[in-house]
Parts: structure tokens; sequence; C-alpha cells
């Protein structure tokens, strides 16, 4: 397993605490075109033919490209109604995942988000959806 260490090479860790259902700590950086999100996979997340499982991918990418919304809508609560996803490669424990990701439509109250999960130069991952904004009334 590797021994990736986030904030050693200029990770943070976000302040809202954990992914979903305690998976882990999700991480952001600043990079020149904009916000990347990480994610530091463990032996927990192993699925039994030895990879991360699916779901583990999946929740990250929904958490994630949730937030890219969340920024295009004003910090406006959102929620999910579609996602899909492509794998594309095994992710193993330890990994670090990087998720860059886009905004690539807003209208009215709908967002539409797509990103690539890549483990180092290895794409593993393309999630695209659409996300459904509340604003007040």
């Amino acid at each position: 397993m590797n021994e990736f260490v986030p904030v050693a090479h200029g990770w943070k860790e976000m302040r809202d605490g954990p992914m979903p259902g305690g998976l882990g700590a999700a991480y952001a950086k600043r990079f020149p075109d904009g916000w990347r999100y990480g994610f530091l996979t463990r032996e927990d997340h192993i699925n039994p033919a030895g990879a991360v499982h699916g779901g583990i991918l999946m929740t990250f990418a929904d958490h994630v490209l949730g937030l890219y919304v969340w920024e295009a809508a004003n910090r406006a609560p959102n929620v999910t109604i579609q996602l899909n996803t492509h794998f594309l490669g095994a992710v193993s424990a330890g990994d670090f995942l990087e998720l860059r990701g886009e905004v690539t439509r807003a209208a009215g109250s709908m967002v539409f988000v797509r990103g690539l999960i890549r483990v180092g130069e290895k794409d593993v991952v393309a999630a695209d959806g659409i996300w459904r904004v509340f604003r007040g009334s």
C-alpha cells in the first residue's frame, strides 16, 4: 500500500468533515486551472476482487461534483438528479484519487457537471450528471 500523505503535497483536508458514510476525509487544492479534490483510499474500501469498490468511487464523484455545483449556484443547496459513471481502471487501497471537474451548463434550477478521477497520470473514472439547485423562495 502506498504511503501518500496528502498534506505533505499541499492538499488541505476539507473542513466540512468526512465524506458520507464515514468513508474518510476529502481534500482540496487550488491549481492554476481551478480547484481539484482528493481522497485517500483505504484497505476497508476494497471489494472481494481486491480493488476499491465502485460505490466508493461513485460516492467520491457524487460528493465532489456537488461541490462544483454548489459554487456555480452561489452556494445554494443542491441534490443529485442523475450521475453517470464510467469505470476506466482499477484503484488500489492507498491510492490517492484526484478529481478535476467542471460545470458544463447551468439552466434555471438545473446544473450539468462532469469530472475525471485520476490516480497519478492514470484516468480511473469519468463521471457526469445533473444536479437540482434549491433557491430561496
